[in-house]
């Protein structure tokens, strides 16, 4: 399953690519994707672990930008 989420307060295109990296270790995901310049979070994840992935994923980013927020 693939889907796309709009970012809040990304406020670097370093932490953009940091949350990329952490975003795509996470048993499960098969391709993610951070645009700084679009503010938007793209996974690409498998459709069983779809909700596990994205908490972890959230956490993930909240550890690399505290401030910024996945809009669901």
């Amino acid at each position: 399953m693939k889907k796309k989420f709009k970012l809040q307060d990304l406020d670097c295109a370093n932490c953009a690519a940091k949350m990329e990296d952490a975003i795509k270790k996470i048993p499960g995901v098969n391709d993610a994707s951070v645009s700084f310049m679009m503010q938007k979070l793209t996974i690409d994840a498998d459709d069983e672990k779809f909700d596990e992935v994205m908490q972890q994923a959230v956490a993930a980013c909240a550890k690399v930008e505290p401030d910024c927020k996945i809009l669901m």
